[in-house]
C-alpha cells in the first residue's frame, strides 16, 4: 500500500468515526428533545461543530438518523443475492429479514433509531420514499436469483415488507415478542404462495 492509499483510507476511516460519533450524539438529541423541536445547528453546536460542518456529514437532519437504516438496507439485499439458488423466494425473504430483524433487535441504537421513526410522522414520510427504492433492489434480487417475474417479484417484496410493518406495530403496542411475530406474519401469508407460485 503506498503513502497516498493509506492516508485516503485512514482519513475514510475518521470520517466514518466522526459520522458515527455524530448520529449517535443526533440520535440522543433526537429521543431527549423531539426530532422536530431539535435543530442542526443545536446538534452541530452540542458536537463542537459548526452547522456547515455537519452538512458534510449529513445532508439534512433526516440523514442523521436514516444513516445506518440505509446501509441495513444494502446489507440486507447482497445477503439475499448470496443465499442458495434453489432455496424457494418467500423462504428466502423470511429467512434474511428474521435474520437482520433479530441484529437489529439485538442492538439498543437501532432500535431507539426504529421507535423514533415509527412514532414521528416526518420520519415515517421519509422512510417511506426509502423503502421504495429498497423494494426494488429486494425485487430486482428476487427476479435476478429465482427467475420471477416482474409482478411476482414485487407482490412478494411487498407482502414481506408488509409483514415486518405488522410485526412492529404488534411489538410497539406491548409485549409481543418481535421475532414470534415475523414468523406468525410469514407462516400466515405462505399458504398464499405457495399455492399460487411453486417457486414461493
Amino acid at each position: 500500500m503506498n503513502s497516498a492509499s493509506g492516508t485516503d483510507g485512514l482519513r475514510a476511516r475518521a470520517r466514518r468515526a466522526v459520522r458515527t460519533e455524530l448520529a449517535e450524539l443526533a440520535l440522543e438529541m433526537f429521543v431527549e428533545h423531539g426530532f422536530d423541536e431539535t435543530t442542526v445547528d443545536e446538534i452541530a453546536r452540542a458536537a463542537g461543530l459548526t452547522k456547515r460542518s455537519f452538512f458534510r456529514y449529513f445532508p439534512s437532519k433526516e440523514d442523521a438518523v436514516f444513516g445506518g437504516i440505509d446501509a441495513l438496507g444494502e446489507q440486507v439485499v447482497e445477503d439475499l443475492r448470496a443465499q442458495p439458488a434453489d432455496q424457494p423466494p418467500w423462504a428466502c425473504l423470511h429467512h434474511v429479514l428474521r435474520r437482520w430483524a433479530e441484529k437489529i433487535h439485538s442492538s439498543q441504537r437501532d432500535l431507539t433509531s426504529l421507535r423514533l421513526i415509527e412514532t414521528t410522522q416526518s420520519l415515517r414520510a421519509r422512510l417511506h420514499q426509502k423503502r421504495e427504492q429498497w423494494r426494488q433492489d429486494v425485487a430486482d434480487v428476487l427476479r435476478e436469483r429465482s427467475g420471477l417475474d416482474a409482478f411476482t417479484a414485487d407482490l412478494l417484496t411487498n407482502a414481506a415488507t408488509a409483514a415486518l410493518d405488522t410485526a412492529s406495530r404488534e411489538w410497539l403496542r406491548g409485549d409481543a415478542d418481535r421475532m414470534e411475530s415475523i414468523d406468525r406474519a410469514f407462516e400466515q401469508l405462505a399458504p398464499a404462495f405457495a399455492g399460487g407460485d411453486p417457486k414461493a
